[in-house]
């Protein structure tokens, strides 16, 4: 697959250009014909993209998904199916990988194997479940599957975006009231207090040394901030600095444990999804290692993965594993011994996703009186440093 440029002109005579994926010139003008445009010119775009691509929306994949499974369930070919969706999809990035797909399984390549040709839009659990829902011919089943699993993972973001916004707005808020504040107010006091000539209590003198040195060396801050950002990023590209890490994160008190819930409950109800579509217990492991997020507990899966492979039962690889409670051990021994592994994992699966929401939720009304005290503790702070040597002075003046 090569990228092509190409000039076209849509059916109202509009000239459209942009940039294509294809393995010849013909595809390429056969891909724009099925988006109803016209090819004009097309060169292969030899220069590579100065930055990456835009990610696919979750949602739009979820209507994918959805529309898809209603489609094959009426009995529509995939060929036709996928052609009918990239005329309806709006977003261009993935209308563009809709052709595609439609290309592919034309030139002889089923639906998995033309998903794999776009790793950076389906990731391998999807291709995973895709390929065991054409193998065991519940292809719908797995689609609408892959759609509510995609929706809990929509629905848990947006809970943590929703717990992040409120501080962020405040912390910005705060953090430019008091750069204003230390570097056109204070100096003034600071001057005032200087010809006052009184001696200052030692938060004054701590609020104007914090003042002079956001004044004069702000720009070398913010820089040296910056140099140690991209430090710390790019030390974390080694894989043992990168694993130590994550470890740490998961230590964090509240936090650290809510961030292991939820890869805990993203992994389990993948690995549920994945056993009862078909896919064997270390296929579904190796394939859901990206889904956790963290690369300590993509390590676990890996040894859990080790363990079993040397003859352990899936409930004793994971009981060897820290980072999984023993929760998650119970549920897995129970389900052995009931034949219904699948069952336990989605289980542990829906009981972390209460779990999390739960969380979430207790953090949001935690937040809001927290800040309220630390803001307030702030401004008492600030407040005291400017006004008690102005009182003194005032004082000075009365008598």
């Amino acid at each position: 697959m090569s990228l092509y440029t190409y000039r076209a002109m849509d059916p109202h005579g509009r000239i459209v250009r942009g940039q294509m994926e294809s393995s010849s010139l013909a595809e390429l003008e056969a891909r724009l014909h099925r988006l109803e445009l016209d090819l004009i010119h097309g060169s292969n775009a030899r220069r590579r993209r100065p930055w990456p691509r835009r990610p696919v929306p979750r949602r739009e994949l979820i209507s994918l998904c959805v529309q898809l499974e209603q489609l094959l369930h009426a009995g529509v070919p995939i060929t036709e199916s996928l052609a009918e969706l990239a005329d309806a999809i709006r977003q261009p990035r993935l209308r563009q990988v809709v052709a595609d797909l439609v290309s592919a399984i034309e030139g002889g390549s089923n639906l998995s194997q033309a998903l794999e040709r776009h790793p950076d839009v389906f990731d391998a659990v999807f291709c995973n479940l895709i390929r065991a829902g054409e193998y065991s011919g519940r292809l719908p089943e797995v689609l609408h599957t892959l759609g509510d699993a995609l929706k809990r993972d929509d629905e848990l973001a947006a809970y943590a975006r929703r717990m992040a916004i409120y501080p962020t707005i405040v912390g910005l808020v705060v953090m430019a009231a008091l750069s204003v504040a230390l570097v056109y107010v204070v100096p003034e006091l600071a001057r005032l207090f200087s010809v006052a000539g009184l001696p200052l209590p030692w938060q004054t003198r701590a609020l104007v040394a914090l003042s002079d040195g956001v004044t004069h060396y702000g720009m070398l801050m913010l820089l040296a901030a910056g140099t140690v950002a991209l430090s710390l990023q790019h030390a974390l590209r080694h894989p043992t600095l990168r694993l130590r890490y994550d470890a740490a994160l998961l230590r964090i008190p509240v936090l650290g444990e809510l961030r292991s819930k939820i890869a805990i409950a993203r992994f389990s109800s993948l690995f549920a999804l994945m056993y009862t579509s078909g896919i064997t217990v270390l296929d579904a492991l190796r394939a859901a290692e990206d889904v956790v997020g963290n690369t300590a507990l993509q390590e676990g899966l890996r040894q859990a993965g080790r363990n079993i492979e040397d003859g352990r039962t899936v409930s004793e690889a994971f009981a060897a594993i820290s980072h999984f409670p023993p929760l998650v051990t119970r549920m897995l021994r129970v389900g052995e011994r009931t034949g219904g592994l699948d069952k336990a994992l989605a289980n542990v699966g829906y009981f972390y996703d209460r779990d999390v929401r739960e969380a979430i939720e207790r953090l949001q009304a935690g937040i809001e009186p927290t800040l309220t005290l630390v803001l307030g503790g702030l401004l008492l702070a600030v407040m005291s440093a400017v006004m008690t040597p102005v009182y003194d002075i005032v004082t000075r003046l009365r008598f």
